[in-house]
């Protein structure tokens, strides 16, 4: 730890710049997803004055709902579409460009949301939750991306994992900001739900003090001066002839090729192992069980005698947990590698499911399980953080080259939006009918979700990127198609000739 430590002290401006992008980056889609649930009943309340105020009549409660739902959901409207727009604004103009641009977004989304109670109109927030959406879809692909890309290979691990570290972040920011002694209050609300507006301009004024990634200076802007730069501006005088040589490499793999779009990746036949490989992660994320230990959070604490004064005390405690682990994932994931954090993780997480069914199952009649189920979620929370919450997201970023990151991150975003909705959809209706027994559906997502990673998922630890795109070539990715090694190899030699 002690010389890990020494190494981030040599990287104090990479550091630096990794935190003016972690608070406009992902640590405001925490915000923006966690704070809505503080100000539901104040907007619900202001929605039925102003309409009485209008019109002279109450608002129906299921025409209230319609509402709700819609401020709600359209956050994840707009998401998908600053994620199809976070491709072709990357590839044009560069993460730093494209992030600049999503501040001004943010900071006009929160005048909005700031005005509506002056203004008298709910409408207002409707439009800054949806302008909140589209930078969430491009600052959550941008800012990881960027992070990964300015990283130098022996902190790669850490530095992805900020992206995971701002998110959890976000989260806690907006439980203790939520909090009624703070901005959780009638009068406060619309503060609160601007306070990302806040946070973008920071972002804004300092950005630009940063270089652009040098993966993307010399090989989209082929800037060799630039590259060389940016690097020791980012990491300090040094010799980073490794680094700028693994650059090098990967330009000769794609020499010719510019930044590929969605359709051209989906096409490319060499990048389909590693699309496969996303796809599990991002499902395997989704679908770990999380969703369902936030729909019974609050339901376990009140069972377990808690006041209800404490409880939002409890929950903040649970997205302290959740920070923490992830910190520490982000110290250990260079030495302990990828995939024994995803394995070890998800398996932990399958055990702790299994005793947090037996035991909701068997707290009536026994007492003093109730409280077991509470240390149960902090457990699982602090599971998730130390293994897939940041280890997915590193692996994500290292398995790409530079010339189809982007979009695969346009698809790996779509996958999140459209999984997002998927669950806040259907999971109630599974919890209606499963009850407590849903727990055993994600305990088999677990499980065979560590099997294929195992099966599937080459170590990332320490390799640059032309290294990892070998690793899957020699991968038996299409054993289904029953084809010999040596033909494969050879297949995927002749597209990367192409490129």
């Amino acid at each position: 730890m002690a010389g890990f430590l020494s190494e981030l002290v040599q990287y104090r401006r990479l550091l630096l710049m990794l935190v003016v992008l972690g608070i406009g980056g992902t640590h405001l889609s925490g915000f923006q997803m966690s704070v809505i649930n503080y100000t539901s009943p104040y907007i619900q309340k202001f929605i039925n004055e102003t309409w009485l105020e209008r019109y002279g009549s109450v608002l129906p409660q299921e025409r209230l709902m319609l509402l709700w739902s819609l401020i709600v959901s359209v956050y994840c409207m707009g998401g998908m579409i600053g994620c199809l727009c976070s491709g072709y604004l990357t590839a044009a103009f560069g993460k730093k460009k494209s992030l600049l641009f999503n501040d001004v977004v943010l900071i006009t989304a929160a005048l909005l949301t700031a005005s509506s109670r002056r203004a008298k109109a709910f409408e207002m927030i409707l439009a800054g939750r949806f302008l909140e959406g589209i930078a969430a879809g491009i600052h959550m692909n941008a800012h990881v991306q960027y992070a990964g890309e300015i990283s130098p290979k022996k902190l790669r691990g850490f530095i992805n994992v900020t992206s995971t570290v701002f998110l959890a972040l976000g989260k806690t920011v907006a439980r203790i900001l939520g909090l009624r002694e703070l901005l959780g209050t009638e009068d406060m609300w619309n503060l609160l739900l601007s306070f990302s507006g806040l946070v973008a301009l920071i972002q804004l004024i300092f950005l630009p003090f940063f270089p652009e990634s040098p993966p993307y200076l010399l090989l989209q802007k082929e800037d060799k001066a630039g590259c060389l730069k940016a690097m020791k501006q980012l990491w300090g005088e040094g010799n980073y002839q490794t680094e700028f040589d693994d650059l090098m490499k990967e330009k000769a793999i794609t020499k010719g090729t510019k930044i590929m779009n969605v359709l051209e990746v989906l096409r490319e036949g060499s990048v389909h192992p590693q699309l496969c490989t996303m796809l599990l992660l991002l499902l395997s994320l989704q679908l770990c069980g999380l969703s369902a230990i936030t729909f019974y959070t609050s339901e376990i604490f009140e069972t377990a005698n808690l006041h209800e004064s404490i409880i939002p005390y409890v929950s903040l405690g649970v997205s302290i947990s959740e920070l923490i682990s992830i910190i520490f994932c982000s110290s250990i994931i260079d030495r302990c590698g990828r995939r024994l954090l995803l394995c070890g993780g998800y398996l932990l997480m399958a055990l702790i499911l299994v005793l947090l069914e037996t035991s909701l199952l068997l707290s009536d009649q026994f007492l003093w399980l109730r409280y077991c189920s509470v240390i149960l979620i902090f457990l699982f929370i602090i599971a998730y953080g130390l293994g897939p919450a940041g280890a997915v997201v590193a692996v994500m970023n290292e398995i790409f080259t530079l010339s189809t990151r982007a979009s695969a991150f346009v698809i790996g975003g779509i996958i999140i939006w459209l999984g997002l909705t998927f669950t806040g959809m259907v999971f109630p209706f599974a919890v209606m009918l499963l009850g407590p027994f849903c727990f055993l559906i994600f305990v088999a997502v677990l499980v065979i979700s560590v099997v294929l990673i195992y099966l599937f998922l080459p170590e990332t630890k320490g390799k640059s990127t032309s290294e990892i795109t070998e690793k899957f070539k020699s991968c038996r990715f299409k054993r289904k198609h029953h084809q010999p090694v040596e033909m494969y190899a050879a297949e995927e030699k002749t597209f990367c000739t192409r490129l």
